[in-house]
């Protein structure tokens, strides 16, 4: 803010150097912080700390579907404020944001379609999410997108322009796909484009234009007076990467290897690293990956669905003593479900629910057989029926078996031993 001096916060540099190293950059031991000059409504100071020509952080790469995206930079700045642009044409400016720390990641021009954009939009993502360096929350604006497009002929790139203000990744692609229709449109009347920053309107569902691009030299870079260079030995990185989660494309080899899920599996619950790890201890309590895959997939994601519901309601362990009681047909499938939905629901485990309703299946032989004379003393006509040579009636007698154990008795046990009996 104007007046006040810098100081630069450690854990902001500890974040990039997470990111960095999740994007496979080399770190050089030096890096310093510049002065970035522009005026605009958003930055009172007149003047944004950034990075420019000694980044934190250079040359990395992120694999997206075996293709290789090179990382061009990482750098650290601080936020400017915000402007709301309201209907009737006044706007207004949010400052609480200005200071804070964030980082910049820049891309090579790699990137060949709106598509792909979102694509790698939506790994960079993921990969931030895992190594915990943010939420990835895009429309808290956590997450923020400025995508640069410019049409090639022989591979040699065309005058670009810069597309801002998109918080979502269908923003990035539908805006992406607006700009290369616009550009071509002009490029097929012989027109010139123009290097211009653009902001995109998403209820128009149209690009405008914001200001003429500026180049590197508008900015009158020059060192920060405020602030020592950063020097980053190999001792802080080695104790970074230490703390370094596994990433998404390391856990789904391991998985392949490990767990011998599908494909379609694998990604679904990898998505997340906080779903990962729950479908990982839920199989350390229940050895069977594909079950847990299954119910996790089908029912977990049904019931995160309500409201309030929150991953951790059920712990994995819990869960998987309900996938293990259905695996092993102590509680058929629907039961299951209603139990489910009933531990998020009620704030009880799956254990609980099912102990204090008595759900379990009966399977004991004695339980079964004491239920089945009941049974055949209730229903003598049935039972002459059968021993008549009726046989369809058997179907009848386990309805009424059913009846009477709420549905709990083990179908197949309980007709071995009612055909003894008959």
């Amino acid at each position: 803010m104007p007046g006040t001096l810098p100081v630069l916060n450690k854990q902001a540099v500890e974040y990039g150097l997470r990111a960095a190293l999740a994007l496979n950059c080399t770190i050089p031991e030096r890096s310093k912080f510049d002065r970035k000059n522009y005026f605009y409504p958003d930055l009172p100071k007149g003047y944004q700390i950034s990075q420019f020509d000694e980044p934190l952080a250079v040359n990395g790469q992120l694999t997206l579907d075996e293709e290789k995206i090179r990382i061009r930079r990482v750098h650290l700045e601080e936020d400017a404020g915000k402007l709301l642009h309201k209907s009737g044409g006044s706007s207004s400016v949010d400052l609480n944001r200005v200071g804070v720390p964030l980082i910049e990641i820049v891309t090579e021009p790699d990137l060949k379609s709106p598509e792909q954009a979102r694509k790698f939009m939506e790994k960079l993502r993921q990969i931030l999410r895992y190594v915990e360096v943010c939420s990835g929350d895009m429309e808290k604006g956590s997450l923020r997108c400025d995508a640069n497009i410019s049409l090639s002929r022989d591979d040699k790139l065309g005058t670009k322009t810069e597309v801002k203000n998109m918080n979502s990744f269908s923003a990035v692609e539908k805006a992406l796909k607006y700009e290369k229709n616009r550009q071509q449109k002009s490029l097929k009347k012989g027109e010139e484009i123009d290097q211009v920053t653009l902001g995109w309107n998403a209820e128009a569902e149209e690009a405008q234009l914001m200001r003429a691009k500026e180049e590197a030299h508008d900015y009158r870079y020059f060192p920060e007076p405020d602030l020592v260079p950063l020097v980053i030995d190999d001792d802080w990185k080695e104790s970074v990467k230490e703390e370094l989660p596994e990433l998404p494309q390391e856990k789904k080899q391991r998985w392949k290897k490990e767990f011998d899920l599908p494909d379609y599996d694998i990604g679904e619950l990898t998505e997340t690293k906080e779903i990962a790890n729950y479908f990982e201890n839920a199989t350390r309590e229940y050895n069977s990956p594909k079950e847990i895959s299954n119910w996790m997939m089908s029912e977990l994601f049904r019931v995160l669905k309500l409201p309030d519901a929150e991953l951790n309601d059920v712990e994995p362990e819990d869960f998987a003593y309900l996938v293990r009681l259905v695996g092993e047909g102590d509680i058929n499938d629907n039961t299951a479900k209603d139990v489910l939905e009933r531990a998020f629901t009620e704030g009880k485990t799956p254990k609980e629910v099912v102990e204090s309703e008595g759900l379990k299946r009966i399977s004991d032989e004695g339980a079964l057989a004491e239920k089945i004379d009941e049974v055949m003393e209730e229903n003598p006509d049935a039972v002459e029926d059968f021993r008549s040579g009726n046989e369809n009636v058997l179907g009848f007698l386990i309805g009424q078996l059913m009846s009477k154990t709420g549905g709990q008795a083990d179908p197949g046990k309980a007709r071995e031993i009612l055909q003894e009996k008959l």
